[in-house]
């Protein structure tokens, strides 16, 4: 594939990013080409399963999470090391406010391992779980509907208990990692999670390299409201200049 191509693909990926639908003669105009070249790098990227084609234009595919317990059994090194250099990035902190997923579970772990005498707010059950091991750390559980498949509660009883709150820190997965902002594939979870960044001094993501620069349904915060990533690797392109407009610190979990 030709740089320019490349590059225009990209570009292509970027205008959709901003706005999930385009017609072929909107994103022409916005790369300056025509529109017979922007249907060919349509239809490679539709066969790349990067975006999908509509009538007359395009949508950028969302990203689809499968549920917790399989989530469970992916990148389990990785997830294992972000886990224990989280929880040593919060060793001051007196309350947390911790959101569903594989890899808070984790960080909920080594908390359990390794702090004492610290109160935490979670609507994860995974996590709830995970801390009650330590019976020195108070578990507060946010009520709301039940969600089967990511083992957590939701909707506007969690929204208002959460109100009520404020903590240290706020320990949050995501489903996707876009430049655009950390997100979300249920909506309601990208409420809860937006809650609890509103309602904490500080707030850190906790997600493996396969997030990246994925796009998902329901973007949760802007880098701005992020202090912390920890992942196990360093993003690159449009990801790596959002976070360091943003000043967004980076923990790269090593594995032994």
């Amino acid at each position: 594939m030709s740089q320019k191509k490349t590059t225009r693909h990209k570009a292509i990926i970027e205008q959709l990013s901003q706005a999930p639908s385009m017609r072929v003669s909107e994103l022409a105009q916005a790369l300056d080409v025509t529109n017979e070249t922007i249907r060919r790098d349509l239809e490679e990227l539709a066969e790349q399963n990067i975006i999908s084609r509509t009538y007359g234009g395009a949508l950028l595919r969302q990203a689809v999470e499968p549920v917790l317990n399989e989530r469970h059994k992916k990148h389990i090194a990785e997830r294992a090391a972000i886990g224990k250099l989280a929880a040593k990035q919060l060793t001051d902190a007196k309350v947390l406010m911790i959101g569903s997923g594989a890899t808070t579970v984790e960080v909920a772990k080594r908390i359990a391992f390794e702090m004492n005498r610290i109160t935490v707010i979670t609507h994860s059950f995974g996590v709830a779980t995970a801390l009650s091991f330590n019976p020195t750390i108070e578990v507060i559980m946010a009520p709301g509907h039940y969600h089967g498949e990511e083992g957590a509660t939701h909707g506007s009883q969690t929204l208002k208990f959460l109100s009520d709150y404020t903590a240290d820190w706020a320990i949050l997965g995501a489903s996707s990692l876009a430049h655009t902002g950390p997100a979300d594939v249920l909506i309601d979870a990208a409420d809860v999670y937006r809650h609890m960044v509103k309602q904490s001094a500080q707030s850190m993501i906790v997600a493996d390299h396969s997030k990246f620069d994925r796009h998902a349904t329901a973007r949760y915060a802007q880098w701005d409201d992020i202090n912390y990533l920890i992942s196990d690797q360093a993003p690159e392109g449009l990801l790596k200049k959002a976070m360091a407009a943003a000043n967004v610190k980076l923990i790269e979990a090593k594995q032994k």
